[in-house]
């Protein structure tokens, strides 16, 4: 493979792995940020600085990649923006790279905004006449630990009366998606989600014995649509618990108790 393979988003949650994954394979990496990169930054990877939301440095970071693994996300409409300035960068290259999103599982059955917006990437993605792959994957370990920890000062943890999550290790997404990136253009491929599938109300117990915080957990029942369709697993891939790591390994690996 010549040229090398940009991932957006490189520094966040799943960047970092994805990053890390592709140097030890032996890849050439340029990762996009829209900060500069740090003085004492002396990783071995290019870095281009870029701001996804106004395109500013997007040509210059896209030039020669044959991969671009699009990793970055605003949180919500900007994603839909980024996504159609990428592609029409893309498309401008002599010749376009393979473009490689990372998607979640359920945005086609949940009502909520920032899903909205990574169905609307994914269409575009599609209709680019790039060469493209999708992969979608549940919810990410790491977010259901922020979530209760997000909730540190308060007397309880609340969680979602009636959800279930399908927890899946964050580097072993990165694994499949370096998988991808570094084979042929594959279209939306199978879903990727977590070993078990756990009530919200449990994860959150597990998290806070594994910080050694005593709070008593108390399951709220939200109304609307998105909830409704939570209750109802529209998050879940149950027939692609594919994912290895449990919640707890996760725990145990990565969340360190705070000193008394």
């Amino acid at each position: 493979m010549n040229g090398p393979i940009l991932v957006t988003g490189g520094t966040g949650t799943l960047g970092k792995p994805v990053v890390r994954r592709l140097l030890d394979d032996g890849r050439d990496v340029r990762v996009l940020s829209r900060r500069p990169r740090p003085a004492e930054d002396r990783s071995p990877y290019e870095w281009a600085t870029g701001d996804m939301k106004t395109g500013a440095g997007l040509d210059a970071a896209v030039a020669g990649a044959k991969v671009v693994v699009h990793c970055a996300t605003t949180g919500g409409k900007g994603d839909v923006e980024a996504t159609r300035r990428l592609i029409e960068v893309a498309r401008r290259q002599s010749a376009p790279p393979h473009l490689v999103y990372i998607s979640i599982v359920g945005i086609d059955r949940i009502p909520f905004f920032y899903y909205r917006a990574k169905l609307e990437s994914e269409r575009l993605i599609e209709q680019s006449g790039l060469p493209w792959t999708v992969l979608r994957t549940t919810q990410f370990h790491d977010l259901l630990a922020m979530i209760t920890e997000a909730q540190r000062r308060l007397p309880v943890a609340l969680t979602i009366s009636g959800a279930r999550f399908q927890p899946v290790e964050v580097r072993e997404v990165a694994d499949q998606l370096v998988e991808l990136a570094t084979g042929e253009p594959a279209g939306r491929v199978p879903d990727m989600g977590g070993p078990e599938i756990r009530t919200h109300t449990d994860l959150a117990r597990s998290y806070l014995q594994s910080v050694g915080r005593r709070r008593r957990v108390v399951p709220l029942w939200l109304p609307g649509g998105m909830f409704k369709a939570l209750r109802q697993g529209g998050n879940l891939a149950p027939d692609r618990a594919v994912g290895r790591g449990t919640f707890e390994e996760f725990l145990a690996q990565r969340v360190k108790k705070p000193v008394q």
